[in-house]
């Protein structure tokens, strides 16, 4: 991981590979001049005021995103100035919106990769966007190199291992609230970044045992309580959604439990995901192109487990259960049928139209686990449907509740970090077509509005009375095109930020 430091030094005495600045589009131009963001006014005046013109000169804008880079100005100890656009400039004693922030500091830290230090030069205007810039370096800094045979070897000799450490000048190092936003933003980055390294790697290796055991030793390191119900547990217990589902692979399923608490807490969160280690399809075969990726169909469990963890490290007054269904769903002999009925372990049963649609299957199972604790709220997190990805895209999850203004609070948090959410209705009149002839209900309903009928089903198991909401992450969860901001190809770590944000708001008292 990149580390994070505070300085107060002014950016030309400051030995560094590069330093990093804001440029952004004038509010008071009408054709959009470029104008030097707050943070950088010492490397402007080392090219007498005319830094803005130079930029100009080698066609950079100020769009969000772009990154220009020009040589340092004589008298720097850095060699390189890299200036990234912010976008449109706040209007008049507004500061810089934090994604804006996060967001550039990820393409630096990205294009960076390879340097021992870089300056981020960056508006900082209190402790808030010190923590956005800390966050967007760590998040952008990624990257996921495990499986290459002499990984250690090519960086040596290309440089391009992840930028070294990132100081954040404007930020205060003896100020408290600016040293607890980098312990946050190390914290929340360093989990996220976990999630995203669970959800790339290969399905040969992470199977339900072994994402088991990897929150084990987790749980070992940070004080958590963990429990790890196996194959046999779960035939004790009647979890027949994860026994459905996993019945047809040679990797047996697991339910995990991680249990943090605090002892002054007062409320608690049940949080839980989706942990498809491999989605097939089962019997109902997935097509070519459309299984490639299929390893990433456990985003959601690894965003509960990030957000459990980060919950712990950050020490919130509130406990924090999460719940990971972890299953393989493939097609054998052993594996469940199209026409098959499961008895979950609600009671209900389940007739299965479609062995693909199986996160909603383990799933029930484990919000029905949930709900038995009766916590104050459940929120699960899980690549449900396709459909979602046809509304929504595949930079925005779906939200869904049975309260309109849990709803409403899931979507602001989202929003606050920077992840893209939308609402979105359960309409009971979809309810009707997972009505079964042989079961209590079918797992397949109306074609048209799939993503709503996944919720509706998995509302079916929510307890009575339990505030619930339903994140379907499939589009935004793993990015099969070029990086951007500080999101990088493949796994994203989707919904950590919104989980832990959710905690964070429900510890202070101001969650609705």
């Amino acid at each position: 991981m990149t580390a994070l430091t505070l300085s107060t030094a002014a950016a030309p005495g400051l030995r560094a590979d590069a330093i990093v600045i804001g440029v952004a589009k004038s509010a008071a131009s009408r054709s959009g001049d470029l104008v030097v963001a707050p943070g950088a006014e010492a490397v402007d005046k080392a090219y007498d005021g005319k830094l803005a013109g130079v930029l100009e000169t080698l066609g950079a804008s100020g769009a969000e995103g772009e990154l220009t880079k020009l040589p340092a100005p004589a008298g720097f100890k850095a060699p390189l100035v890299v200036a990234v656009g912010l976008g449109a400039e706040p209007e008049k004693d507004a500061g810089y919106d934090a994604e804006a922030l996060r967001r550039a500091a990820g393409v630096a830290a990205r294009a960076l990769a390879g340097c021992r230090k870089a300056a981020f030069a960056l508006p900082v205007d209190g402790p808030g966007d010190v923590g956005a810039i800390g966050e967007g370096v760590l998040l952008g800094a990624y990257a996921f190199d495990t499986y290459k045979d002499g990984a250690k070897d090519a960086k040596a000799k290309n440089g391009k291992g992840p930028l070294g450490e990132a100081t954040l000048l404007g930020g205060k190092p003896r100020d408290a609230a600016h040293k607890g936003a980098v312990a946050r933003a190390v914290a929340v980055g360093e989990e996220l970044n976990r999630a995203r390294d669970l959800i790339n790697m290969p399905p040969n290796d992470l199977t339900p045992q072994a994402f088991a055991g990897v929150a084990q030793a987790a749980a070992k390191e940070h004080g958590i309580k963990i429990q790890v119900l196996d194959d046999k547990a779960l035939v004790k217990g009647g979890y027949g959604g994860l026994l459905g589902v996993g019945g047809g692979s040679a990797a047996t399923p697991r339910l995990v439990k991680l249990s943090y608490s605090h002892p002054k807490a007062d409320k608690h969160l049940a949080f839980v995901g989706k942990g498809i280690t491999y989605d097939s399809g089962g019997i109902s075969l997935k097509p070519a192109g459309h299984n490639e990726t299929m390893k990433c169909d456990m985003s959601g469990a690894a965003a509960v487990f990030a957000a459990v963890v980060a919950a712990s490290r950050l020490g919130l007054r509130v406990n924090v259960t999460g719940w990971l269904a972890l299953a393989e769903n493939m097609p054998s002999g052993s594996a469940v049928r199209p026409g098959d009925v499961l008895r979950m372990y609600s009671g209900k049963t389940v007739e299965v139209l479609n062995t693909d649609a199986e996160g909603r299957l383990v799933l029930a199972d484990a919000l029905w686990a949930a709900s038995q604790e009766k916590p104050d709220a459940i929120v699960d997190v899980a690549t449900l449907t396709g459909a979602m990805m046809l509304a929504l895209g595949s930079r925005t999850f779906g939200i869904m509740a049975n309260d309109d203004s849990f709803r409403t609070s899931v979507y602001e948090a989202a929003e606050e970090v920077g992840e893209p959410a939308w609402p979105m209705p359960l309409p009971e009149h979809l309810r009707k077509g997972m009505d079964s002839t042989v079961a209590d209900i079918a797992n397949m309903g109306e074609r048209m509005g799939g993503g709503l009928v996944a919720g509706l089903f998995l509302r079916e198991f929510v307890g009575e009375g339990i505030t619930w909401a339903h994140l379907d992450i499939a589009g935004p969860a793993f990015n099969e095109g070029g990086p951007f901001g500080y999101t990088p190809k493949g796994g994203t770590g989707s919904a950590v930020r919104t989980l832990v944000r959710l905690a964070e708001l429900t510890a202070a008292g101001d969650l609705g």
